[in-house]
């Protein structure tokens, strides 16, 4: 959490002024609300048993094959990631998949590597699936439905291309099984936070279309759980206050004031003079590219605050594509996104050891293929649907 003590330096040696850097933490601030919301949203679908249910609907949808359970958490851990944001897929889901593997008698490797991509990848479709989302959304100037309706494409042959390589890099893994799996009695699926998720969804639809701010369905559908988990007694107003993340919402603005610090010191110059111009399909690819590139070196958050300010003049297309670009990038190193950082730690407290020349060769294969069929897609999507 360098980034507060960061802000603070910058502002104390005059690098942006404290009236500017309010200004910065103002823009964020709405951003930052949602995004509490949210981590609410998706602690509380955990209590109320959403992730267990979920393991257990994966182990008996494969029924005994690693190839069905590479397929169920696919299919899992991207509804999850879109609807959810990609910390419930990374801190929520990943624990599930590794106890199901081992109940089942499979290698966890591909499942547990299929929620470390997914939740980049995966968090292209809605603006409420990732803060680099968020930030994009409200630079874009699209609603939430247009934001879905652009994005439904590329996320789907993203997600395509992600499983194709997959199925071909871990074809030796997925064919082995060690014993037979536990026929453990399934968990109730939880309906009333499955409900209180759908009705979120649709608030975001209406606040959208009337011109409220998204984030008070997300406060909304945080406060249905909460309140009901206090009520139960299964939680404490401290409970809730933790599951927000505080300190990790101090560090998203204090990020916001540190880049916008450099960007108004020169970087801003030079990559405007990188950025390709227009729209069309070759730059929409070297936008993507950049953007990319830029992840993997400074981390996709950072990333994503430099380059909107300086591409939100080009129209939607190009905010969108700087969001491939930050979304899919990350899955070619650790140091990438906060969520690989983050499924490292989780992997290695469940005694997985991640090989760092295995994660670099299959992202080596895995995130160009995506990006460049999320872009294509994406040009698609701005032909047919427009901007």
């Amino acid at each position: 959490m360098l980034a507060v003590p960061a802000a603070g330096v910058v502002i104390a040696a005059g690098a942006i002024s404290p009236a500017h850097a309010q200004a910065e933490a103002e823009r964020l601030g709405p951003v930052v609300g949602f995004l509490a919301a949210v981590l609410v949203l998706a602690h509380f679908c955990d209590v109320e048993g959403l992730f267990q249910a979920c393991g257990a609907w994966l182990a008996r949808r494969a029924a005994g094959s690693p190839g069905r359970l590479l397929t169920g958490v696919f299919v899992l851990a991207s509804t999850i990631t879109a609807v959810l944001s990609l910390d419930a897929t990374v801190v929520l889901l990943t624990p599930v998949v590794f106890a199901t593997a081992a109940r089942m008698g499979v290698r966890a490797g591909p499942h547990v590597h299929a929620c470390a991509h997914l939740s980049n990848t995966a968090s292209l479709l809605l603006p409420v699936s990732n803060l680099t989302n968020l930030l994009a959304f409200a630079a874009s100037g699209l609603s939430f439905t247009r934001f879905a309706a652009l994005m439904a494409l590329p996320w789907l042959v993203a997600i395509a291309a992600e499983y194709a390589v997959f199925r071909r890099f871990f074809a030796r893994d997925l064919a082995e099984v060690t014993h037979s799996p536990d026929s453990a009695e399934a968990p109730e699926l939880p309906l009333f936070a499955l409900v209180t998720v759908a009705c979120t969804l649709a608030g975001f639809v209406v606040t959208s279309a009337l011109g409220v701010e998204p984030a008070w369905a997300a406060l909304a559908g945080a406060l249905v759980l909460a309140g009901r988990a206090l009520v139960r007694r299964q939680a404490t107003p401290l409970t809730v206050v933790r599951a927000a993340a505080p300190a990790f919402l101090a560090f998203v603005l204090a990020l916001g004031v540190v880049v916008r610090a450099v960007v108004d010191n020169g970087l801003a110059d030079a990559l405007r003079h990188a950025l390709p111009d227009g729209t069309g399909l070759v730059a929409l690819l070297g936008i993507a590219a950049l953007a990319a590139v830029l992840a993997n070196l400074i981390n996709n958050l950072p990333a994503v605050l430099v380059l909107l300010p300086l591409t939100a003049s080009a129209g939607p297309g190009a905010v969108l594509a700087v969001l491939l670009g930050v979304n899919i990038g990350p899955n070619l190193t650790y140091a990438g996104s906060l969520a690989t950082l983050l499924w490292r730690r989780i992997a290695h407290e469940h005694g997985h050891d991640v090989e760092l020349g295995e994660f670099t060769r299959l992202g080596l294969l895995a995130t160009p293929a995506a990006l460049v069929a999320a872009v294509v897609a994406l040009w698609a999507s701005l032909q047919v649907v427009g901007a």
